[in-house]
Formats: C-alpha cells, structure tokens, sequence
C-alpha cells in the first residue's frame, strides 16, 4: 500500500484575513487528524515553513487572500516539490482576480453586475460612476475575499468620499444586486447543495460574516427545481472555466429570477458552520468526512508520484 502522507495544515497568513484563517486551519487540522497524521502551521510570512518535504507532506492550506488564494503559495509549493490540495498558482491567480472572473462569466453568457475595476491612485469621479452603474453601488477590493474593505453607496457625496479614502491597490465598483443570494460549494467538478445567506443588515459584509446572529443560512435553498439547477450548473462551469482543481466555492445573487454571478473562492473559510460546508452537509458529507475529501486528491498525487520515484 501507497504510504499515507503528514498532511501540512497552513493557517494565518499575512492578509487582512489572518483571524478567519487561523479558525479555518484549527477546524481543518482536527477534523484531519481523524484520518492521517497531521500538523498545524501558523504562517506569518510570506515564505513555506523550512520543515516541508515533498517526500513526506502534503499541503491542505487554509490561507486567505494575499499569499493564500492569489497563487503566489501556491507558486511556492510547486517550486519546492510539494503537493497540495485545491487550485494551482495559475487558477489561483486568475480567481483572486474579480474583474478577470466578471469577464470570463459574462463571455460564458452568465450575468454579472454592471461595474469598472480601477486603480486607487487613478479613481473615476463619483458622478461619473453612479451615471454609468447607478445610484446604488457597492465598492470593493478586487483582489480580497471575506468582504474586507467592502463599502455599499447610497449617494454622489457619500461615494466621493469613499473613492478619496481608499487604500492602494486595485478596486471593483459594481452595481447593488438587490435580491437573494446563494453560495455552493464544489467538490471535483461536482456542485453540492445551494445554501441561501440572509443577512439581517440586507448586505452580507464582514460584519454579518462573521458576527454570530447576524446572518441566517438555509440549507438547501428553499427555491424551485430550476433555479437549483441552474445556480448549480453555473458553479460547475465557473470551476471548469478557471480551470479550478479540487474544490471551490462560488457565490450568486438572484433577481427577479435572473442569476449574476458574485465571485469564486478557491480557500473559502472552512469552520464546520463556514459556506463551503453548509453546502456539502445538503448531501449528507459532514465537516471531517468533507475536509477528508477534499484532501484526497492531493494525496492521491503523493502517492502516485512515490510510486513513480520507487518505480
């Protein structure tokens, strides 16, 4: 029998997502432990712990954001000669890119909102924005994933401001879907059930993300047989379309019973109450037999890459 791997659990990071990583890494390497030997790593550089070796471990990280889900790890890792779990530098990257991902969906004939990507140090003015994408907009970081620095405008004076004060970097100004919004998980090209977010505020923020209370979830969706499906099937053809590898997450809003698509997180949070899990739990795959599977993959490239070495 193929040896079973150290599976390497890569938590923290240095994005602004660092708290919910470091969750997500706890629950992940418990959960993990049931199954193979395990280490959980707290990464607060961007550089790999010395201790990796390609011979013995297998990456399952739960980085997000910068030096987690923008390929840059993942460039890391495959540099060094070490398997991992989930999407590769090259999918990573294009994921972490919300313009990229808006592009390539409405080419697939998704719908997406309306909205410009631009850089900090250039912003368009603000009367120029809510001309072209309405009175309502939502501004955010193109490149960050659990809403930070998420921002809703109601108003010409109010958006002014915000463009003024926001950090370097590149930024997505979209029209405000106001409707219903749904996440669903995939695991190997299949999507699981679709979980409906319900945030008391009416936008599901950081705040509403991670402040117990604030947001209910429904699991499965309480919509018809066609919209199922086709919220579904939308989610199969993003992973597809990235080029994703092993599992995602990805996120849409319904309105008036057309579908836009949101973003794909290819390190979504991974608690046991975390999106990504809510959705399998729809099929019956609970939180430890999940991460089991999700990792799988990549010990199966071990293990077949020993066996090459051994051949």
């Amino acid at each position: 029998m193929p040896p079973l791997p150290i599976i390497c659990v890569l938590s923290g990071g240095v994005s602004a997502e660092r708290e919910v990583s470091l969750g997500s890494g706890k629950a992940c390497a418990k959960a993990l432990t049931r199954f193979f030997p395990t280490r959980l790593f707290d990464i607060r550089e961007r550089t790999l712990p010395a201790e990796l070796d390609g011979s013995l471990h297998v990456v399952f990280s739960t980085l997000h954001g910068t030096f987690g889900e923008d390929g840059g790890m993942q460039r890391r890792l495959d540099e060094a000669g070490i398997e991992y779990a989930g999407c590769d530098a090259a999918s990573s990257a294009i994921t972490m890119d919300k313009g990229r991902c808006r592009d390539a969906m409405a080419a697939l004939g998704i719908s997406v909102a309306r909205g410009r990507v631009f850089d900090a140090a250039k912003p368009p003015g603000a009367a120029e924005l809510i001309s072209e994408l309405g009175s309502r907009i939502v501004l955010k970081p193109n490149d960050q994933g659990s809403s930070v620095g998420l921002q809703v405008i109601d108003d010409e004076e109010s958006l002014g401001t915000a463009l003024r004060g926001l950090t370097p970097g590149s930024w997505l100004a979209e029209e405000r879907i106001v409707g219903r919004e749904f996440s669903v998980g995939v695991l190997n090209g299949r999507a699981f059930g679709v979980v409906e977010i319900r945030p008391r505020s009416g936008m599901f923020d950081y705040a509403s993300k991670y402040t117990v209370g604030l947001t209910e979830y429904h699991a499965p969706a309480p919509i018809g047989d066609r919209l199922t499906d086709d919220v579904r099937n939308a989610a199969e053809r993003a992973f597809e379309t990235f080029g994703c590898r092993d599992y995602a997450r990805v996120d849409f809003m319904e309105r008036d019973g057309g579908l836009f698509f949101l973003e794909i997180n290819t390190l979504p949070g991974m608690k046991d109450t975390s999106l990504l899990p809510i959705s399998a739990l729809c099929g019956g795959l609970e939180f430890p037999a999940l991460v089991r599977e999700m990792v799988m993959p990549a010990v199966r490239r071990f293990q077949a890459a020993r066996a090459h070495v051994h051949a």
